[in-house]
């Protein structure tokens, strides 16, 4: 069954290449949807899939590149979008 999730990820997740990773990561899953970083520090995801890739890509959420540090990771469930067909950084 298909799931759209919205992240918001905290800790040391700017400046270590953590939306290269979400993307790279997101399209390796399949998945669908974007990654951002928030002027307060943190990174926003939307991420749209099958539940059992949904599950990897939260486990990779939380690991995170190297240089990393998550502290906090909160999920909601949105809407699926049918307009979507890729994963994108967004400015």
């Amino acid at each position: 069954m298909k799931r759209r999730y919205h992240y918001i990820i905290s800790g040391r997740v700017q400046g270590v290449g953590y939306r290269f990773f979400t993307q790279d990561c997101a399209i390796d899953l399949g998945l669908l949807g974007w990654v951002k970083n928030l002027s307060d520090g943190r990174v926003e995801a939307e991420v749209e899939g099958e539940e059992s890739q949904l599950a990897q890509m939260q486990q990779l959420l939380q690991k995170g590149p190297s240089l990393a540090n998550v502290d906090k990771i909160t999920r909601d469930e949105e809407p699926i979008h049918q307009d979507e067909n890729e994963f994108e950084m967004v400015y």
